[in-house]
């Protein structure tokens, strides 16, 4: 009976303590999901009440067709030629950074070479670099290549390895112990083998990891786009949503958000089914096995 009764208080304090951090946590997680929910109620409002009833998230007549009308009011091409060019510009993108970093960053966690701690320092010192510093080399570069109105100088640089992607799946590789590379040599299995029959399998969730980030960063992409490209037929869906906006005329916020809304979609959409490997790429990065 003693001991129940001193466990008691304990319990309370406890209970009282998950109260509050779960009040806390719903609280920060309201403030965060409110521009969002906003966005929404909005692309539902009437154009007029969008900005008239700005503390309200319930629109006073729910508006359907304000995505028809965003859908179509582009011009001579729908959204779903813009959603369909930053689809492509977003999976090739992802693909080629994630293949070539896993690569890069199987021979750097393995492969011993003269000078790897140099590329390596120079490898990361590549991020210290502001994007805007490569604009004008780059698009001189890329424009005596003939890629300009073409979606190669923002696909193919992507091809030659992320630096934040390498460091990330390096970490990971070297947690994997050393001796099923030790196992591998002895039936014979040289570099390669190695990499696809045993890194590349045990290296899921950081490939995962760096996949989810490709596919969002590349779908979100607006500079590249915005300076590499000038036909409308090439645009992405962020310089076409850029394009709704005409400080000439009025802007049509409604279909604005409307677009706005389905554009985050995939994004999403990926991150949901992926949160898994996510969670597990980024906890499990850098420790050692």
């Amino acid at each position: 009976m003693q001991i129940t009764a001193k466990s008691n208080p304990m319990a309370t304090r406890k209970t009282l303590r998950s109260i509050r951090f779960h009040a806390l946590a719903a609280l920060f997680g309201i403030v965060m999901l409110y521009p969002l929910l906003w966005m929404f109620a909005s692309s539902l409002k009437p154009n007029e009440e969008v900005f008239t009833t700005v503390a309200s998230l319930i629109p006073s007549k729910v508006t359907w067709e304000n995505y028809r009308i965003g859908w179509e009011s582009s011009g001579r091409y729908t959204y779903g030629t813009y959603f369909g060019n930053s689809l492509i510009i977003a999976v090739f993108s992802t693909v080629g950074g994630v293949v070539s970093s896993s690569l890069v960053a199987f021979g750097f966690a393995r492969i011993p070479f003269r000078g790897s701690k140099a590329f390596f320092a120079v490898m990361m010192a590549t991020m210290l670099l502001p994007q805007q510093v490569l604009l004008i080399p780059q698009y001189i570069m890329f424009k005596r290549f003939g890629w300009i109105n073409t979606y190669l100088p923002i696909i193919v640089p992507q091809f030659c390895g992320v630096p934040f992607f390498i460091f990330l799946n390096m970490q990971f590789m070297r947690g994997v112990p050393r001796e099923l590379d030790e196992a591998a040599e002895i039936d014979g299995c040289g570099w390669f083998n190695k990499y696809f029959r045993i890194m590349l399998p045990l290296s899921v969730p950081s490939l995962i990891t760096s996949a989810v980030f490709a596919f969002y960063w590349s779908w979100q992409e607006f500079l590249g786009p915005l300076i590499y490209i000038s036909k409308p037929k090439l645009y992405p869906a962020s310089i076409a949503l850029k394009m709704f906006s005409d400080p000439a005329t009025q802007t049509n916020w409604s279909g604005l958000f409307a677009m706005t809304t389905l554009s985050i979609i995939p994004v999403l959409l990926v991150f949901l089914f992926l949160q898994k490997y996510l969670v597990e790429g980024v906890a499990t990065t850098g420790l050692k096995g």
